[in-house]
């Protein structure tokens, strides 16, 4: 195969950390070639330099045996080199066209620009209609916008930073199909997941980072998802664990529930009825934009309910705001981390002041106790192993996975009565997700009521006392996950509320 992509001695250093240091390998054409680190590996680091948006402080890159230094996206994008970033970049009051043009130097006319994007997402399998509003589309159908528009460019290496993150198992299979056909006509796949599976299925081969260096490299698919967990990190993977108890009483009653989205393209609640109890955990899933945000407004405090009751132990609390909800030990991990969960440039000891001032007791008559607010975001960057140089860092400068952990550690060292997380290891590495896994399991055993909303269906049959299923706002009655098959929980998630199913609830 003819290399396309050389990359000698690549380094980058920030102040306390180096992010990078001495990464060299190369990408054939027609190659999807993985990388794979645990989270603070210096993966987006390596992207950002291949797309321009990072210049490396020495080596050099070389592409098709030209000396490749690009100063800025434009030029990587010149050059042949597309992007897919893990968080869309998309304005949900747009069409799909007005989105696709806006990320072109020189857009044609409207019109033949539609007709491009429906030829070419019909010719790989992603249809796609540019007339269509973004804030309407699926997680699914938002990313072939993303791809469609890389594809318009005839990229000869396409960078997927967490492809998966957000699509149901069927629209992975259609993601894969896609990405084959790429790589059968020549196109380059440079690939990050932290779904070994996946990984092991797609890629032909593999790099893997740990802090910062090249440490190894394999043909995946010659090894298990455990064995390249263990090249990421270093140690043996420890796979969660929670011995059988038996729930107690019902911690928190949901009944009747209805909420109306506060986004234009968010999807409203409509008569939501579950209860969790102590030593629980209720998962519930579904695809992504089924209610999910909402549902976590709702039961923070951040929505007020139209219809229905939540209560605390019998004490209804519907009527409470956050920091109410807060001091009696209701905690929420949101799923928009950066920015929803914390405050981008504000230090991970302010982002700790920020949810743990009532219950850590963070002030006195009104003053700020700085030493204590620090000690807090020390004690979580320690429990949960974030990779950063202190609590002065800004949470925008934490790589997603690790500010990831800094979020779910900073509520779960609380002690909530009630817990509910949503994603909670979206973006995560297989280490730091078995960690938080582990978290929520002792959370539980330590008589907490533990509510998991996330859209990835293994996470929630490995810890799931119980689960349940959001479409349109409606959530299907929570059936024991134990024994569960994934045709039922299909039927679920696509909106088969009205199952036979055992009364679970009472």
């Amino acid at each position: 195969m003819t290399t396309l992509l050389t990359i000698e001695g690549l380094t980058k250093a920030y102040p306390g950390v180096v992010a990078n240091s001495d990464v060299s390998f190369a990408i054939a054409e027609g190659e999807v070639h993985a990388l794979l680190g645990e989270n603070g590996a210096g993966k987006s680091t390596l992207v950002k330099m291949i797309y321009g948006l990072v210049k490396p402080d020495s080596g050099r890159m070389i592409l098709h045996g030209h000396p490749y230094e690009p100063a800025e996206p434009r030029a990587a994008r010149a050059a042949g080199v597309a992007m897919v970033f893990q968080h869309f970049s998309l304005f949900d009051a747009l069409n799909v066209a007005e989105n696709i043009s806006l990320g072109m130097e020189s857009p044609p006319p409207r019109r033949q620009l539609a007709a491009r994007i429906r030829e070419v997402s019909d010719a790989y399998g992603l249809p796609l209609d540019p007339d269509r509003t973004v804030g309407e589309l699926s997680a699914g159908e938002r990313q072939r916008v993303e791809i469609i528009r890389c594809l318009l460019q005839d990229p000869k290496l396409l960078i997927m930073d967490e492809p998966t993150s957000v699509l149901t198992p069927q629209e992975v299979e259609i993601l894969f199909r896609t990405l084959r056909k790429l790589s059968s006509e020549g196109t380059a796949i440079l690939y990050i997941s932290h779904k070994l599976e996946e990984i092991r299925t797609l890629c032909d081969s593999a790099t893997i980072l740990r802090r910062g260096k090249v440490v190894d490299s394999c043909n995946p698919r010659e090894k298990s998802a455990a064995e390249l967990a263990e090249l990421m990190v270093g140690s043996k993977l420890q796979t969660p664990s929670r011995p059988g108890a038996t729930p107690g009483e019902i911690v928190l009653d949901v009944a009747g529930l209805s909420v109306r989205s506060a986004s234009a393209f968010g999807t409203s609640l409509r008569d939501v009825t579950f209860t969790v109890r102590a030593g629980e955990i209720l998962g519930i899933g579904g695809v992504a934009g089924n209610g999910q945000d909402e549902l976590l407004a709702a039961l923070s405090g951040e929505a007020q309910a139209r219809a229905g009751s939540i209560r605390l132990r019998g004490t209804p609390i519907g009527a409470l705001g956050p920091n109410q909800r807060r001091r009696i030990a209701i905690l929420a991990a949101p799923e928009e981390r950066l920015g929803h969960a914390a405050a981008p440039d504000m230090s991970l000891t302010e982002n700790a002041l920020l949810t743990g001032a009532i219950r850590e007791g963070l002030t006195t008559r009104g003053f700020l106790k700085w030493p204590a607010a620090r000690a807090f975001a020390e004690r979580v960057i320690t429990a949960f192993d974030v990779r950063t140089p202190g609590p002065a860092n800004a949470a925008r400068s934490l790589s997603g996975g690790n500010l990831q952990k800094f979020v779910i550690g900073r509520e779960v060292l609380q002690r909530p009565e009630v817990l509910v997380v949503n994603q909670p290891t979206w973006g995560v590495d297989a280490a730091a997700a078995a960690a938080i896994r582990q978290a929520l399991l002792d959370l539980a055993e330590n008589g907490a009521a533990v509510v998991v909303i996330s859209q990835d269906l293994d996470e929630l049959m490995e810890i799931s006392d119980r689960f349940a299923a959001l479409n349109e706002g409606r959530l299907s009655p929570p059936r024991p996950a134990r024994g569960l098959t994934m045709e039922e929980i299909g039927l679920m998630m696509g909106g088969a509320h009205d199952m036979e199913t055992p009364h679970v609830d009472a």
